[in-house]
């Protein structure tokens, strides 16, 4: 018992306290997240997804090879959750609400700042890959799919458009394509304002667990918690497994896919209106959860 609590120490504490800076504020000073949600949104991540990508030096083979864990990873929890909301015949939003609450994973500020801690600098590096490509999934389909449950298929798709970190993912590979170097005064602000991603979406995490009321939806919540903090990392562990990745890249990829609903999903949730109450409970409660099963599999892992 001793070893498992200091291995949550060790790893999961520092975050937590982050998060709780966060809930203390809101309910001190009674804050509003959605403005900062805003600048994460159309600032931050763009700036953190832009940042990452030009500074990775992974190699293109295991570079491809965590992309398509991270991808295969968010589509199989797509498929489960959809396949789920059809058993509790849902409503198009409350469909929406599930399968954001239930496919997109907290990569970036719980599952870098886990992996840094874990396992340093390389595993930071290692774990920019799935953050990036769960980044840009969740900034195209899942804006997607938070529209669609307030809107037609085709406002849906035309949303994708007005989603930066999408340009941003982009305009980074051109300049990587094309071996362009960037002065200094324009990486700087870029690499400042990726910085401050993290820590902002873990005080807006704080804030909005401060804001959360009462859950409702448990069956939601539940279909939730079991496909994020189960599901997920016993997906990537066999495709891992499968591909063969060696060690350092297979540990990142399963702590990765570990973690709890993202704090983006929320995010989108109250941008498009899609019942933004039930995934706001659904990051609370998996959030919550994420210690019990996160520390089983950092020791599982080797890690602990």
């Amino acid at each position: 018992m001793a070893h498992i609590l200091q291995v949550f120490a060790d790893n999961l504490i520092p975050i937590l306290l982050v998060a709780a800076a966060g809930f203390l504020a809101q309910r001190h000073f009674g804050l509003d997240p959605r403005p900062l949600s805003i600048i994460i949104f159309n600032v931050l991540t763009p700036a953190l997804v832009f940042d990452l990508l030009l500074s990775s030096s992974i190699p293109v083979d295991g570079a491809l090879r965590i992309a398509g864990i991270a991808t295969l990873v968010i589509f199989a929890l797509v498929l489960l959750s959809w396949s789920m909301s059809r058993l509790l015949k849902l409503d198009p939003r409350m469909t929406a609400a599930l399968i954001l609450s239930a496919s997109f994973i907290n990569s970036g500020n719980y599952g870098l700042s886990l992996n840094q801690i874990a396992l340093g600098q390389p595993g930071l590096a290692w774990a920019s890959i799935f953050f990036i490509i769960s980044a840009v999934w969740t900034n195209s389909l899942g804006v997607f799919i938070a529209r669609s449950g307030a809107g037609s298929l085709k406002s849906a798709l035309v949303g994708l458009l007005r989603v930066p970190a999408i340009y941003a993912a982009l305009g980074a590979f051109l300049i990587r394509l094309l071996q362009v170097s960037l002065p200094g005064f324009l990486l700087q602000p870029v690499e400042l304002l990726s910085k401050a991603t993290v820590p902002l979406m873990l005080l807006v995490l704080g804030m909005q667990i401060g804001r959360a009321g009462v859950p409702r939806r448990w069956d939601i919540l539940g279909v939730a918690a079991g496909l994020q903090l189960i599901v997920a990392p016993a997906i990537a562990w066999f495709l891992a497994r499968s591909i063969g990745l060696t060690t350092l890249p297979s540990q990142v990829a399963v702590l990765e896919a570990a973690m709890p609903t993202a704090v983006l999903a929320m995010i989108l949730a109250i941008e498009f209106d899609a019942e933004p109450e039930v995934v706001t409970s659904a990051v609370v409660i998996t959030t919550l959860l994420s210690p019990l099963t996160i520390t089983p599999i950092l020791i599982l892992l080797g890690l602990g």
